[in-house]
């Protein structure tokens, strides 16, 4: 999943709106298809990176047992001990890690983090930072 000329407040304000759509898919089970156009509709979307936020949704719910996979050995507790929201940053932070070579690991680490920030509990950004980097050493290596 590359873009060339990607717009980087484009892009973080896609993932703003990815992991809002990605609390919400967890809360309700909403469908990607009705959340993309519902996100879109509300202005959740403007200046947001929309093929990125529209695949990157997509994605992440059809992969969400391997993406949990993949941070689980990580974790210090379940996987359904974690908040929504950590849930959240933890599945897409993977993802990108994953399947988005092209964007710098420490970029999508301090990316996500900052959202854990915004939305997680008062200390899970430091939890959060932690795990991602774990799974950036076993999946990118040393970069």
């Amino acid at each position: 999943m590359t873009s060339p000329n990607v717009d980087p407040r484009a892009r973080r304000r896609a993932r703003r709106a990815l992991l809002q759509a990605l609390y919400q898919a967890q809360l309700a089970g909403a469908d990607a298809a009705a959340m993309c156009s519902q996100f879109r509709q509300s202005g959740a979307l403007d200046q947001a990176d929309t093929t990125f936020f529209d695949e990157c949704l997509h994605q992440i719910l059809q992969t969400s047992t391997k993406l949990d996979g993949a941070y689980q050995p990580f974790l210090d507790r379940s996987n359904d001990k974690l908040g929504y929201v950590e849930r959240g940053v933890l599945r897409a932070g993977t993802f990108e890690l994953l399947e988005c070579a092209d964007v710098p690991f420490r970029v999508v680490i301090n990316e996500w983090v900052e959202l854990a920030k915004v939305f997680g509990a008062e200390q899970s950004f430091k939890f959060v930072n932690g795990v991602l980097d774990a799974v950036a050493r076993d999946v990118r290596g040393s970069d």
